[in-house]
C-alpha cells in the first residue's frame, strides 16, 4: 500500500508543478518576404544614421522608394545612399543580433507572421548600441 500511495503522491506533484508552468503560446506563422510591400518604419534608440520615420516601398525585393515624413528620416534620405532596409534586412538584422549573443534580440510579429517591432542591445550597460524598429501600415503589394 505504501508504495502505491508513493506513486500517486509523485503523480500529483508532478501532475501540479506542471499546472504551474505558463500556457505554451502558439508560434507565430512563417512569414515569408513578399517582392513587393509597403510598410512605415520608425527607427529610434543609439547613435547611428537610420533614425527618423520613413514609408519604404519595396519592388523586386529592393527598396525603391523611401520618402522621409519626419525632419530626420528627410535628412537620411537625401544624404545616404541605400540606408533604408527591407523587412528581410531587419529580421537578417536581428538573427545576426541573436547569433552574436546581443543581450537583447527580441520582436513582435503580426497575426501574419510579419515584424511590427524588433528591439536589439549588443550590450546592456552599454551607451547608445541600442536599435528600435517599429514597423506599421505594412501591405503586401497586390501584383
Amino acid at each position: 500500500m505504501t508504495v502505491v500511495r508513493s506513486l500517486f503522491l509523485v503523480a500529483v506533484l508532478v501532475g501540479g508543478l506542471a499546472a504551474c508552468g505558463e500556457e505554451a503560446k502558439p508560434a507565430a506563422p512563417a512569414w515569408e518576404e513578399p517582392a513587393s510591400y509597403t510598410y512605415t518604419l520608425t527607427s529610434s534608440e543609439g547613435e547611428r544614421a537610420l533614425i527618423g520615420t520613413f514609408r519604404i516601398t519595396v519592388r523586386g525585393s529592393e527598396v525603391t522608394k523611401a520618402v522621409g515624413l519626419d525632419d530626420s528620416a528627410r535628412r537620411v534620405v537625401r544624404q545616404l545612399p541605400d540606408p533604408v532596409p527591407t523587412l528581410g534586412a531587419l529580421l537578417k538584422e536581428l538573427e545576426q543580433a541573436r547569433g552574436d549573443d546581443a543581450d537583447t534580440a527580441r520582436a513582435r510579429t503580426a497575426a501574419d507572421g510579419h515584424p511590427t517591432h524588433i528591439e536589439l542591445d549588443w550590450e546592456e550597460n552599454a551607451v547608445d548600441d541600442e536599435v528600435r524598429y517599429d514597423i506599421t501600415d505594412y501591405e503586401p503589394a497586390a501584383d
